[in-house]
């Protein structure tokens, strides 16, 4: 059952600046640095909503388990030897110690590394010494959190109520992930970014491309800045040209690859559900085979189902921490994670055939050297703007209507669901 405790951050002051809101325009600054509205953020949004934090294949086998922080909770996921993959809240029974620390581990059981209380992977609790007669093991399992597992993309949620709308998620969602297989990847590498400003800025930043060409030099040769908005009225002559091949190859790309059984087509729900989301298969630039800097396949395996390598790729984002693009040979995730005000840790992986071997069938410099750029850049943009909402001078300026369309969804999104919680 849910714990009915009062909020600790001003309620009111809270719905005071949500009603403020000004649709089109950027948030005010407390939004960004008032610990209260972060201590809201984590209770409505992170804490009530399905959140997006590993992939399948991190516990392939029983006894494989990884514990993820989400704030001040943890979660611990794990196979059991019935193969199913299961979570819970990483908090012992007995006095609330950690049973394992961030990250990979592999388990017989679940031994608090305190008074070694066991719990099964099934989280029962298996062998308590000295609690006496009238102790009922039963009555001091692991408290389950809900999971779900999407084309292999697992979500969990805090709350006893997660939203019910996951399951029309996955139903939409699940063909576009199909092909690509991801329950039969591995994490060819991982890495942990903190970037200095708040999770709302961070998603921000990821929900356009108006910044991409000024500051991805990089990504920008394999993506198509133009896939996310433009000003057609304000394109040189050889923008409108560029502007117009992108367009004739995005629908020739979406019947060719339709046709092929790879569904391709825009479906958008970000700011109209609990558990918003996005996600169309695009094409690529040059080669048109992968987000490398040649443009063509990292990895010499092919993911899934998939054998034309030219299959674009696919981005899928949900509401309210994470962003992913999966092509033919590899896929890269991204969560974001916050820690305070002005802190928010990425995590990015990027997966590879389960059968891939690093030195063979890729080099793992090319596989990853675009987004470790990409998300360096992108932590500098944070940084500075969280600098800038924190200066007195700062005045929330208006949204481009041509490219940040999608910023202006997920804050319409966050405010929903801001108020939705507090009323």
């Amino acid at each position: 059952m849910e714990h009915c405790v009062m909020p600790k951050y001003d309620v009111e002051a809270v719905r005071a600046l949500i009603a403020r809101r000004r649709p089109g325009y950027a948030l005010e600054s407390a939004f960004y640095t008032d610990p209260d509205v972060f201590r809201a953020d984590m209770d409505a949004i992170f804490h009530r909503h399905w959140l997006y934090v590993a992939v399948e294949c991190e516990v392939p086998e029983p006894g494989d388990a990884l514990a993820v922080d989400v704030g001040t909770a943890s979660v611990v996921i794990v196979r059991g030897d019935d193969e199913q993959v299961r979570a819970f809240h990483n908090v012992c029974r007995h006095r609330g110690a950690r049973l394992l620390p961030p990250g990979p581990s592999i388990v017989g059981n679940l031994v608090c590394p305190y008074h070694a209380w066991t719990y099964g992977l099934n989280g029962a609790l298996k062998f308590a010494e000295h609690m006496g007669e009238g102790f009922d093991p039963s009555c001091h399992g692991l408290r389950p959190v809900a999971l779900r597992s999407v084309g292999g993309l697992l979500f969990i949620c805090l709350s006893d109520t997660p939203p019910d709308d996951i399951d029309d998620l996955a139903r939409q969602i699940e063909p576009y992930l199909a092909p690509h297989d991801l329950r039969n990847t591995r994490v060819a590498h991982s890495a942990d970014l903190i970037e200095y400003g708040n999770w709302k800025l961070v998603m921000e930043n990821n929900r356009e491309c108006y910044h991409c060409t000024p500051n991805h030099p990089e990504l920008t040769i394999p993506l198509f800045a133009y896939g996310f908005g433009f000003a057609p009225g304000e394109l040189e002559p050889e923008g409108q040209e560029q502007a117009a091949r992108y367009e004739t190859l995005r629908q020739s790309s979406h019947a060719q690859w339709e046709a092929a059984g790879l569904p391709s087509r825009l479906i958008e729900h970000l700011d109209d559900r609990p558990t918003g989301f996005r996600t169309e298969r695009l094409p690529l630039d040059g080669a048109g085979e992968s987000q490398t800097m040649d443009t063509m396949a990292a990895c010499r395996m092919p993911l899934g189902t998939i054998r034309d390598k030219a299959a674009g790729g696919l981005h899928f984002w949900t509401q309210p921490n994470s962003w992913h693009h999966l092509m033919s040979d590899h896929v890269v995730t991204f969560t974001a994670l916050p820690l305070d005000e002005g802190r928010t840790l990425v995590r990015t992986k990027w997966l590879v055939h389960k059968d891939a071997v690093e030195g063979v069938d890729y080099d793992l410099e090319k596989l990853t050297e675009i987004w470790n750029a990409t998300n360096r850049q992108d932590a500098d943009l944070v940084e500075i703007t969280q600098r800038g909402v924190a200066d007195p001078a700062y005045v929330p300026g208006p949204y481009s209507p041509y490219t940040e369309g999608l910023v202006e969804k997920f804050m319409l999104w966050y405010a929903a669901r801001l108020r939705a919680h507090l009323g």
